[in-house]
């Protein structure tokens, strides 16, 4: 017997819940349908965390309790555009078929022409975000005169993010004997005063609350320099390929710079903040449903109403300036009673952060460590084993192996496989990220490989145009120098040069150690980049000496494969 037929609810509702797939209520659900179909007309607060159900607890009763008028008689207000159009999207889902029941959903980012088209047809409930509606408000597009019923979803999100004008105004244009449901993950001071200045005696239900907390969910934090936390956060990725995240960054251009740059890396990763568009925000959260990438790198104001399954983790680049919305990011994991793993990455100055959100949120954090290389080396070439021994041998593979056949002659089975594994462990070393420690502790920094007096930017006139990732790079320049790849930091290449750091107790004559060295009769020529590199628009013929000298060395362009066996998805 389907449970929720025991709420309350009309049967077609129950009916078309059935048909969604829905046979239990979630605690809030069983907690707060009831309520508000009997007890109706009530105010009420329902305090439960993302992720538990409350679109079906307060849209379930709305859909009951509108009648059959062709007036509004119900807003729902949210904090995102993104949270407006999985609420309607819902409550359309359960009033399919209640033809009194027209929903309309309106929001920033799109155009205010066609949201007033819509609502000029008999709208019973309106969602949306408060800035919007407000425009729509003075430019007479909507009357809420005959609103009996208003929903504040996420109420301190919509709070943090700085609608308290804009609800206050809006509330203004309804009827003092409305009733207000309002929903919320935490009750900060900000939204018990909406509750004081707005609701009578209201009806509370608390269901897994911050109080009690998600079980379903392992606290955890890492100490890394602040620098170091992007590397960190690659060895996690790398040691759980299956891992799919949400990453919160505290700005707009930081998630920007950090997606862009995991995505030079080869890692399946793309950001969603405010400055995209609706369509380019749509084409973002399309590709991550489908598994189209790993990661989702996103701030806070952008990530709400985000609502995608099955979330093994959520990584706190940055803790947010208000604590309690720390809640809201851990929520995005730990749903529909599976496990996920909420992840802190703070600097050794950052501890007291910790020992806070434990007190203030009464959760309880684990601290774990950054995987060594070695770990990582090892996870990585069994992976990787296991990719080469599982892949489907194509066609074409035949007469590729006998045009290059012979430059593998000289090399046994077991020489061959060294190179092909080196090739890998290249990977784990580009971007100049490759100190086997990344651990701090509160105190300091544990013993860590000194690289003396910083850095010294060099260019190469060899890029992309060759080839090349910064791993083959990185391996070609250390063939040639003698210089352990570990001693070589940021790497920028271009299509025809490349900039890279290297240790200044290390490179000590390294530009004499290109002299007579060529690719295909081109001279490879390193410098340091304050002794002028290649004039602008200039090509290699520009570094080519009248006389050929003997190629001794050139680059591996490792091309079989590598690539996409190490990008991320």
């Amino acid at each position: 017997m389907n449970k929720f037929s025991q709420l309350g609810l009309s049967q077609i509702i129950v009916d078309n819940l059935e048909k969604m797939g829905f046979e239990t209520p979630t605690p809030v659900q069983e907690q707060s349908i009831p309520l508000l179909l009997n007890q109706n007309p009530t105010d009420f607060i329902g305090l439960a965390q993302t992720g538990t159900g409350k679109t079906a607890a307060f849209g379930l009763p709305l859909i009951d309790l509108v009648e059959d008028d062709a007036r509004t008689q119900a807003l729902v207000m949210a904090p995102t555009r993104e949270l407006g159009q999985q609420i309607a999207k819902q409550l359309d889902e359960f009033a399919r078929g209640i033809k009194s029941v027209n929903i309309e959903v309106v929001y920033g980012g799109a155009a205010i022409v066609n949201q007033i088209k819509a609502l000029k047809k008999p709208t019973q409930i309106i969602v949306a975000t408060p800035g919007r509606l407000k425009d729509l408000i003075k430019r007479k597009a909507v009357k809420l005169d005959h609103v009996q019923y208003v929903v504040l979803d996420e109420a301190d999100e919509m709070l943090n993010m700085g609608f308290k004008e804009e609800i206050d105004e809006i509330l203004s244009y309804t009827n003092e004997d409305r009733v207000t449901w309002l929903f919320s993950a935490t009750m900060p001071k900000e939204v018990r005063k909406i509750v004081s200045k707005y609701m009578n005696n209201p009806l509370e239900v608390a269901v897994n609350t911050v109080q009690q907390g998600n079980t379903d969910i392992t606290h955890q934090y890492v100490i890394t320099k602040t620098n170091n936390k992007l590397a960190a956060i690659r060895r996690f990725m790398d040691l759980q390929p299956e891992m799919r995240a949400v990453m919160f960054c505290r700005t707009k251009w930081q998630t920007q710079e950090i997606a862009d740059e995991l995505g030079q890396l080869g890692y399946g990763a793309e950001a969603i903040h405010g400055d995209l568009s609706q369509s380019q925000r749509d084409a973002v959260m399309n590709r991550f449903k489908t598994r189209s990438m790993q990661l989702l790198v996103a701030t806070d104001v952008a990530a709400r109403g985000i609502d995608v399954n099955d979330l093994t983790h959520v990584f706190n680049h940055t803790l947010p300036d208000q604590l309690e919305s720390y809640t809201h990011r851990s929520g995005r994991t730990g749903r529909a009673g599976k496990k996920g793993i909420s992840m802190v990455f703070i600097n050794p100055r950052e501890g007291r952060k910790i020992q806070e959100l434990e007190k203030k949120l009464k959760v309880s954090f684990e601290r774990v460590e950054v995987p060594s290389m070695s770990e990582l080396k090892t996870k990585r070439i069994h992976n990787w084993a296991n990719i080469i021994v599982n892949t489907k041998v194509d066609e074409q593979s035949d007469d590729i192996l006998k045009d290059v056949a012979h430059h593998f002659d000289a090399l046994s089975k077991e020489d061959l496989l060294k190179r092909l594994i080196t090739t890998q462990l290249d990977h784990l070393t580009s971007g100049g990220k490759d100190e086997d420690n990344l651990n701090e502790t509160h105190g300091g920094s544990p013993d860590k490989r000194s690289r003396g007096g910083g850095f010294n930017r060099y260019f190469v006139n060899v890029g992309s145009v060759d080839g090349l990732t910064k791993a083959d790079l990185i391996h070609y320049l250390s063939d040639i120098t003698n210089v352990d790849r570990k001693f070589f930091g940021d790497i920028t290449m271009q299509k025809t040069r490349s900039y890279v750091d290297v240790d200044s107790t290390k490179d000590k004559g390294i530009s004499m150690k290109f002299e007579g060295i060529e690719i295909d009769g081109r001279e490879i020529r390193m410098n340091k980049d304050d002794q002028g590199g290649p004039p602008s628009g200039g090509g290699f013929d520009k570094f080519k000496k009248k006389g050929r000298s003997k190629d001794r060395k050139r680059p591996d362009k490792r091309r079989d494969g590598r690539r996409s066996s190490s990008r991320r998805r």
